[in-house]
């Protein structure tokens, strides 16, 4: 994924209705009226946040007679995904090193029991 589509990507997920878009796509293809439905928010004010999916590659529309239904293209999510596992090792590094700090600080404390 270049660099443009992972920007591509994260501009389309910062926005918590497209997310929300994207979950419900997760169970299956929707048209736009089916997916305006839990929104406070009109046919077309969903279709330009499709839209804004779509170019980012998160969403395709079909044709299925009079139908235009939508669904799920979960790659450039996974890539995400990859980007930030990227910094999950960063982090799990960081945890490892502090547990060994703990347990050092651990090993030597002294015994409460013995200075009574």
């Amino acid at each position: 994924m270049s660099a443009d589509a992972l920007s591509r990507a994260f501009a389309a997920l910062a926005d918590p209705t497209r997310r929300a878009i994207l979950a419900r796509l997760a169970n299956g293809e929707r048209t736009v009226g089916e997916l305006a439905k839990p929104f406070a928010m009109s046919g077309p004010a969903v279709s330009k946040h499709l839209k804004v999916l779509e170019r980012a590659g998160l969403v395709s529309r079909g044709r299925d007679a009079q139908r235009r239904p939508c669904r799920l293209r979960a790659a450039p999510i996974k890539r995400v995904a990859e980007w930030a596992d990227d910094y999950r090792q960063f982090w799990d590094a960081s945890y490892e090193r502090l547990d060994a700090y703990l347990n050092h600080l651990m090993s030597e404390k002294p015994d409460d029991d013995a200075a009574k």
